[in-house]
Formats: C-alpha cells, structure tokens, sequence
C-alpha cells in the first residue's frame, strides 16, 4: 500500500495559491526590467551595451541562485528562503536609483535584486508543492504555479511603463521593490518540511522505481549529470532563456527601431504575459496526457514558426501584438513539462535542486540572449542577427527534446515504489 498522505483540498489549494501569488510577485520584478533599460541609460550615460551586460549578469544570477537556494529549501524548507529572497530582491530594487556606476549596477540589478528572485521563483516553489502533493496532481500544480509568473507579468509590465511615462522611473521601480515584500507574509503559507516520500509500490499496482529514496544529494547529481535525458533537458532549456531574455530586455527597443510609441512595449509584455496563463495551463493540463517531451518540441519548433512570420511582417502596433499574444502562449509553458520530466526522472526528494540546475541552464542562455542583444544593436544599429539566432535554436531545441527518455532512472539495490 503506497504510504503517500495526500493533502486535504483546502490545505493544497492554499499551498499552490500562495506558490502562485509569490512567483506572481517576483517574475513581475523581473520580467519587467527591460522597461527600466532607457530610462536608466538616460541616467547614467552608461549605455545600452554596458546596461545589457548588467542585466544578462542578472540573468545567469537568476539561474545560478535557485539551485543553491533550491538545496537550502530541500534541506531546511522553502519558507526561509522565500523570506531571504524578499529583502533581497526589495534591497536591490531601492538600491538600483542611487547608483550610476557600471560596478552599482551590476551589484544592484546584477546580484541582489536577480538573487532575491531566484529565492522565491520556479525551482523553490514547484519544488515545495511537488513534495506535498500526489503524482497526479503535480502537473496542474505546476501549471497554475506558472500561470502565476505570467499574470506578474501582466499586471506589473503596463503599471511600470504607466509609472515610468508618469512619476518617472524611480518611482516606478521604487513601487517594486515596496511590492516584492508582499512575497514575506504569503511565505507562512510555505512553511514547515516535505511529506515523506513513497517507499512501497501501491497493491495491485505496476511498481515503479522512486529514484531518490535512499540516496544523498551529491550522488542524485552524479547520477543526474551523467543522464542523457537530463543533459537534453538543459539544452532545450538553454534556448528558452535566450528567447525570453532577449524579448524582455530588448523588445522594447525593437518597437523604439520601428518607430512606434513607448507604450507598445509595455503592452506587448503585458499579453505576452496573459496569453501566457493560458499556455501554462494548457501545458500543465496536456504533461498529464501526453508525452512531456513531444509537447516541449512542438512548443521550440512554433517558436521558431513565430518568429520567421514576424520577420516578413509589416512592423505595426498589431504586428508587435500578435507576435506577443503567440509567442506569450509558448513563454513559460516549457516549465510544467520540463520540471514533470525532472520529477519522472529522479523523484520528487531533490526536486528543487535539480529543477533548479535546469534553471541555471535556462539563465545561461537567458545571458546570453539579454547581452548579445545589447552588441548586435551597437554593431549593427539592429537586432537582425539576434532574431536569425532565435530562430535556429528553437530548431535545434525542438530536435534535442525527442530522444529524452521518460521513464524514471532504473538504480540498483532500490526498493521499488509507486512515484
């Protein structure tokens, strides 16, 4: 008999409303920095290469943090961490109007504000609601967790261009971090350790292996690092946060280049957000009946479809529009597939910290595309090369998700288990 302890209903709505409203909270930080890029070259007179280049740094601390403070939740729990990165994030927000150096910039913007979001993001809070709730429910979870991150992005990229056209930019960033401290209180919700992992198959049952069960933290990444399926996880990864940290830290610059209002910019963001909340509960809804991995290469491979379309397009507000409203269905709806697939692999005992390796790779990309999207537009006068970029490597992610395996990693001398 499987000695899982399912949630009572009420307990697991709370638990993934608040995992919701905190990457709500912490991705609207974050997905809204590109807006921030002009005002603070007006600023500074740093320019857009040197800011691009804080921003990306930003980008690969995001990944880099989560996990290690991924590790810290699995040992201690999720709601210290979460606390931790609220000051964090809050800190380096307030911070970033008082400084005008490249070296502030990239301590502010750079370190604690990408730090303290990575503290409350996707591998700390999938991972918290993956280790209290049964199998079946874990995808939705993930799903309507993410779905949370794009509405962030919905409501928090109009007010921040609105605040920034109105009071000005510190205000604007001023009111984030006041905001991201909301994250603080919806932490109690997040509090206490994990349930007890299965250990038994369920009677009757087909067995299956529980990988972690049994195992330290540093064998379970041995094992992970040296998986196949695992590495091609990272890879299709690696495409996603180029993509997406191109399009937030320079979209607003293409609709600059094209000669339309400031406003498109923040508008696009916004739907790239909400159509994004449809996108991750489909996604989330579809990793229970299909294959995981088919469903993350049609998502790369439309990616790709997207863009090339856009390319020929007429560049006018509905261009930019739609071209958001389609990307923004694909945005962040590769997680509840790709950290389903973690779990699959490996269980759910160090789902935060390999969830959040994966992540890592997402933000080296997310680098990557944020950095070179600020050199291809002082080389070039555009961000031509960049869109050819994007597009050859949706190709290729969406080519290097269809080998994964999905199926948990067999381990000998483990006892068998229902995941």
């Amino acid at each position: 008999m499987s000695t899982h302890t399912d949630m009572e209903p009420r307990a697991a709505w709370l638990l993934i409303l608040a995992a919701s409203a905190i990457l709500m909270i912490t991705m609207g930080a974050r997905l809204t920095t590109g807006l921030f890029l002009s005002p603070l070259n007006t600023a500074t007179g740093l320019g857009v290469a040197t800011i691009s280049f804080a921003l990306a740094v930003g980008q690969f601390m995001w990944g880099a943090s989560q996990p290690v403070f991924g590790a810290i939740a699995d040992k201690y729990g999720p709601a210290r961490v979460i606390v931790l990165g609220a000051l964090l994030l809050a800190g380096g927000l307030a911070a970033t109007p008082f400084v005008s150096s490249e070296w502030g910039l990239l301590m502010t913007m750079g370190v604690l504000s990408a730090a303290g979001a990575g503290a409350g993001s996707f591998s700390i809070l999938i991972g918290a609601t993956a280790q209290r709730l049964p199998a079946a429910r874990r995808p939705f979870a993930s799903g309507f967790i993410n779905a949370g991150g794009s509405f962030g992005q919905f409501v928090f990229s109009p007010l921040m261009q609105f605040l920034i056209a109105g009071p000005g930019w510190i205000v604007a960033m001023l009111t984030m971090a006041a905001t991201t401290l909301l994250t603080i209180p919806l932490a109690w919700l997040m509090r206490g350790r994990k349930a007890a992992q299965p250990t038994v198959a369920a009677a009757g049952a087909a067995p299956v292996l529980a990988p972690a069960v049994g195992i330290g933290l540093t064998q379970q990444l041995r094992e992970a690092l040296r998986d196949r399926s695992y590495l091609c996880l990272h890879a299709g990864f690696f495409t996603c946060g180029f993509h997406i940290a191109f399009l937030v830290t320079h979209l607003p610059g293409e609709v600059a280049l094209c000669g339309l209002p400031v406003g498109v910019a923040g508008t696009a963001l916004g739907l790239i957000g909400l159509f994004n909340i449809a996108g991750s509960l489909t996604a989330g809804a579809l990793s229970t009946r299909y294959r995981m991995k088919n469903l993350l290469a049609l998502m790369y491979f439309s990616r790709a479809l997207i863009i090339a379309l856009y390319l020929i397009a007429p560049k006018t507000a509905l261009t930019f529009y739609i071209l958001a409203a389609a990307l923004g269905f694909t945005w962040l709806a590769t997680v509840p597939p790709t950290a389903g697939l973690v779990g699959k692999l490996f269980g759910t005992r160090y789902l935060a910290t390999l969830f959040g390796l994966t992540l890592l790779s997402h933000q080296v990309g997310g680098f990557f595309g944020a950095w070179l999207g600020g050199l291809s537009f002082v080389r070039f006068g555009d961000y031509s090369w960049m869109w050819y970029a994007d597009i050859a490597l949706a190709l290729a992610a969406a080519l290097v998700n269809l080998p994964i395996r999905e199926a948990p990693v067999a381990r000998a001398g483990v006892p068998l288990a229902k995941a």
